[in-house]
C-alpha cells in the first residue's frame, strides 16, 4: 500500500489501512539541521502565510510521510519583503521581527480601524493574483499520484483578523460588537474562501481550514459568543468548498480545548479534527475518541509540548504506538504532531517518532 492509497483510505473510512498516513511539519531550523543528518539539500520555506505547512516535501516524504501540503503564496506582485532592519511585511501588510524559531507580529496594519470605511479603504490581497497558485499546481504535478494532497488554508478568519487589528483590540471590539469587525471578518472570511476554493479547483483531497479558538485549559471567546459570529461563517466557507467539490474532506485546525464546540463542528458537516491537543483540557484521546469515533477523523495527538522534545526514544514509540492504537481503532486517524515540530526536539526523537509509526 503506498501513501496516497493508506492516505485515501483513511479519509474516506474504507477498509482500515495497513496503518495510519501520517503527515508532520518541521520549522525551518529543524528542517536544516535534519537535511544535514540525512545527506540531502535543504529546501527553503515557501513563501506562504503559513509556509511551514507546505515546505520542505522532499524531506518529510523520505522520513516518512504520506502527504504533502499545498496553500495559495505570495503572488508575482506582492512577495514578502525584508527591509534593512530586518522588519518583515508580506502582502497583507503585516509586520513581523524574527524572534527565534518565528517571526512574531511587531504592526498591526489596521490598529487604528474604528469603522466600517477604514475597512473599505484598506488593499486587501486579491485571491486571484498572478502566480498565487503556481507553487501548489507543481506540488500536485510532482507529488499527486503518490502522496495525499492536503490543501491548507489556516487563519481563515479568526486568526487573519486580528493578525490585521491585533488580539487585544479585536476581542475587545468583537465583544462590543463594533459594526467594523464583522466587516473585516467578512472581508477575510470572503478573500480565503475564495482561496480556499481556487485551491479546491487544483484537486487536492482534503482542504484543512482553521483558527485557533481555545487555550490550554478552555475556549478562548465564550461558546455561545463563537456561535453567534463565527459559526455562520464557518458554515458558509463549508458550503462554498463543497459547491466546488462535494467530496472533498474538509479539516478544521484549533490549538487548545475546544470541546464544548466539537458538536458545532460535526454539525456543519466537518470531517477531521486537528490538531488534538494532547496537554489541553478535555483533549485526552480516550475523551475524544468515547465521544466522536464515529463521527470523526483525528488529526494530529502527538504531543510537542513534552514528549517529542522531553521523552526519551523508546517512550516516544511507546507512546506513539499507545495513541495509534486509541485513536486509530476504527481506521480514521491521520497520525500527526499537534503542532510544527520545533527547533527545541532532538533529531533522534524525530526519527523515533517516524520509525514508531513504520512499525505500527
Amino acid at each position: 500500500m503506498n501513501s496516497r492509497e493508506r492516505f485515501l483510505k483513511t479519509i474516506n473510512k474504507e477498509e482500515k489501512p495497513d496503518r495510519p498516513p501520517v503527515f508532520a511539519n518541521l520549522v525551518p531550523q529543524v528542517a536544516e539541521k535534519l537535511s544535514e543528518a540525512m545527506g540531502m539539500e535543504y529546501e527553503p520555506p515557501v513563501d506562504s502565510m503559513l509556509g511551514v505547512r507546505i515546505s520542505h516535501p522532499q524531506l518529510l516524504n523520505k522520513l516518512g510521510n504520506d502527504c504533502v501540503g499545498i496553500a495559495s503564496c505570495a503572488p508575482v506582485n506582492a512577495p514578502t519583503v525584508t527591509d534593512k532592519n530586518g522588519i518583515i511585511t508580506n502582502e497583507w501588510g503585516m509586520k513581523f521581527k524574527p524572534f527565534g524559531m518565528y517571526n512574531e507580529l511587531y504592526e498591526f496594519p489596521l490598529a487604528n480601524a474604528e469603522n466600517v470605511q477604514d475597512i473599505e479603504k484598506y488593499t486587501f490581497p486579491d485571491p486571484d493574483a498572478e502566480g498565487r497558485y503556481d507553487h501548489a499546481k507543481g506540488i500536485i504535478q510532482k507529488y499527486g499520484n503518490d502522496y495525499g494532497i492536503v490543501a491548507d488554508l489556516e487563519t481563515s478568519i479568526l486568526e487573519t483578523s486580528w493578525y490585521l487589528l491585533g488580539l487585544e483590540k479585536f476581542l475587545m471590539d468583537l465583544i462590543m460588537e463594533k459594526s467594523y469587525v464583522f466587516a473585516l471578518m467578512d472581508k477575510v472570511m470572503e478573500i480565503n474562501t475564495q482561496i480556499g476554493k481556487r485551491l479546491i479547483e487544483l484537486g487536492p483531497d482534503m482542504i484543512w481550514a482553521g483558527d485557533d479558538f481555545g487555550t490550554q485549559h478552555g475556549m478562548l471567546v465564550d461558546p455561545e459568543i463563537w456561535r453567534k459570529h463565527f459559526k455562520p461563517r464557518i458554515k458558509y466557507m463549508f458550503d462554498e468548498f463543497r459547491s466546488v467539490n462535494p467530496k472533498v474532506k474538509i479539516a478544521w485546525h484549533s490549538c487548545g480545548s475546544i470541546t464544548e464546540i466539537i458538536p458545532d463542528f460535526i454539525e456543519l458537516g466537518l470531517d477531521a479534527l486537528n490538531p488534538l491537543q494532547p496537554l489541553a483540557k478535555g483533549m485526552t484521546p480516550e475523551n475524544l475518541t468515547e465521544k466522536y469515533i464515529d463521527d470523526l477523523i483525528f488529526f494530529g495527538g502527538i504531543d510537542i509540548q513534552e514528549l517529542l522534545p522531553h521523552g526519551s526514544p523508546e517512550e516516544i514509540k511507546k507512546e506513539v504506538k499507545r495513541r495509534a492504537q486509541i485513536y486509530g481503532s476504527k481506521g480514521n486517524y491521520i497520525i500527526a504532531p499537534a503542532h510544527t515540530i520545533q527547533l527545541d526536539t532532538p533529531l533522534e526523537n524525530i526519527f523515533a517518532f517516524f520509525d514508531a509509526v513504520k512499525e505500527l
